[in-house]
């Protein structure tokens, strides 16, 4: 299986580079694992509604331009559908058994994704009520993607 990781804004903290090169890492093992980084937009304090629309907007554009045609696309977002990890990896086996060998995980900046990418996304997934910094969230997702791997396998993984 290809999964992409479609993140808007680099992370720029070395222990979370360092977390996502060891869960890629562990990744290689299951799965070709790749992770498309566009450039997100500076969004002042106190940015209005309107600028923080179009501030998504832009984001937005980047990540659908590199989205590929075909993916299966699962947008991380707080109002999605939540699953437990078993669940998700159920969710990811069955993508492979119906022939989805292209499945991308979208990432949003700071104030989450444009209504274009959540209208092309074929799944929305929350992770929780809470809010996350972006940045660590690339390395949530990237935990649950392992962690689902080595369900599907029948390997041990910690409850």
């Amino acid at each position: 299986m290809n999964i992409t990781i479609y993140a808007a804004g680099k992370i720029k903290e070395s222990y979370l580079r360092q977390a996502v090169d060891e869960y890629a890492r562990r990744l290689s093992r299951y799965c070709k694992l790749q992770i498309a980084e566009v450039a997100d937009e500076r969004t002042p304090d106190h940015a209005g509604p309107a600028l923080a629309a179009q501030i998504k907007d832009r984001e937005g554009e980047r990540l659908l331009a590199r989205i590929r045609d075909g993916t299966y696309l699962i947008a991380l977002a707080i109002d999605g559908r939540k699953m437990d990890s078993v669940a998700f990896s159920e969710q990811i086996r069955l993508l492979g058994l119906h022939g989805k060998s292209d499945v991308g995980f979208v990432i949003g900046g700071s104030l989450g994704l444009s209504d274009a990418v959540l209208k092309r996304s074929d799944l929305q997934l929350s992770f929780s009520d809470m809010t996350f910094p972006h940045q660590l969230m690339r390395v949530i997702l990237l935990e649950q993607i392992y962690r689902a791997c080595r369900i599907i396998a029948n390997e041990p993984y910690h409850k």
